[in-house]
């Protein structure tokens, strides 16, 4: 499963994924409980593939983010949780991501992406490649 199928929604702890659509929303579940919930257009709901890292030179999709977190923890769960302080949060992104807008990407939202991605990967979901259809390759 990708990314596009995984959802943050606001006032909600946690991830979801899309099952279905409806008249009137969409229904999603839990990854933390499995709990399905009914939720509404009006509702403020983010895509994680849509997400993106503010860098010194441009946004960074979360997707290769999440990436460079694979590739320095092996494969692994992050070395620090989202719980850790301001500073230990800071440097570990740093470590992760060294030329990230310090300016406009705050140690909450370092917290999220430490916490989507540890539970991205208790769910097994850890394969952060971009998909065939997507957009083109920015390594072209």
């Amino acid at each position: 499963m990708g990314l596009d199928k995984i959802l943050s929604i606001s006032g909600k702890p946690g991830l979801y994924k899309l099952l279905t659509q409806t008249r009137t929303g969409f229904v999603a579940e839990s990854l933390l409980d499995g709990k399905k919930i009914s939720v509404s257009l009006r509702s403020n709901v983010s895509v994680l593939s849509e997400i993106a890292i503010y860098t010194l030179d441009e946004e960074l999709p979360l997707r290769e983010v999440f990436l460079k977190i694979q590739v320095k923890e092996k494969g692994g769960k992050t070395s620090v949780t989202h719980k850790a302080d301001k500073i230990k949060l800071e440097e570990y992104f740093f470590e992760v991501l060294p030329n990230y807008d310090e300016d406009r990407v705050y140690a909450s939202d370092i917290k999220k992406v430490v916490q989507w991605y540890n539970l991205l990967h208790d769910q097994g979901i850890t394969d952060f490649d971009e998909k065939k259809e997507g957009d083109a390759s920015e390594e072209e």
